[in-house]
């Protein structure tokens, strides 16, 4: 169900359980660290309801956004989100049977800039992704929804190149509205089939 971070309830189970879960604990230990890294500030915890280390699928966005924010929102990089985009990106995992639990949610770049991050940040970003995929041993494939992410991605299989063979790669557009700002109905058709494909061959792969 979508949006349940908007429950106190919810947010507060997944809160207890974010540091003590063994499958998220490696995770947000590593949030932990990155936090301190050069300086670069906050950024979110995945929230137990995801797959953390256990994870199938890494969903790779652009940054953090004020759903994320402690106190705005939940703190949490999650599908579950008081927000249109976490709300767009459940419905889509729901479509096609994708469990939350099989998903581990990230960034192109981590920390919280809400905004487009720039080649520097990029570039730091891939590093921590880099990072971030030495702890899911069970990762399978790879969904980079936007060209943020998308260069990211590129960045990474830059400083990795044998990256792009361990996993199935697929990328299509961001859940956002702004994907869909294009004056062309037919465009937007096209953009909104090929994501609701993307999905569905990543559910096909994962169900092998």
């Amino acid at each position: 169900m979508p949006r349940q971070m908007a429950d106190p309830a919810f947010r507060a189970e997944q809160t207890a359980e974010a540091s003590t879960a063994a499958h998220v604990a490696p995770i947000n230990a590593f949030v932990d660290h990155i936090r301190d890294r050069d300086g670069r500030g906050w950024a979110p915890y995945v929230p137990p309801h995801h797959g953390g280390i256990d994870a199938r699928v890494v969903s790779i966005l652009r940054d953090p956004g004020p759903a994320t924010q402690v106190g705005i929102g939940s703190g949490f990089l999650s599908t579950e989100n008081d927000d249109p985009t976490a709300e767009r990106m459940a419905r889509l995992f729901d479509r096609v049977g994708i469990a939350s639990r099989v998903v581990l949610p990230w960034n192109a770049y981590p920390w919280y800039i809400n905004a487009a991050p720039n080649a520097a940040q990029s570039q730091a970003g891939a590093v921590a992704l880099l990072e971030l995929l030495e702890l899911t041993p069970g990762m399978e494939a790879v969904l980079l929804q936007g060209r943020d992410a998308q260069r990211a991605w590129q960045r990474a299989c830059a400083l990795d190149p044998n990256l792009g063979s361990r996993y199935s790669v697929h990328a299509t557009i961001h859940p956002g509205r702004q994907a869909l700002f294009h004056p062309d109905p037919e465009e937007r058709r096209r953009r909104i089939a090929h994501q609701e494909d993307t999905f569905e061959l990543i559910a096909a792969e994962l169900s092998v």
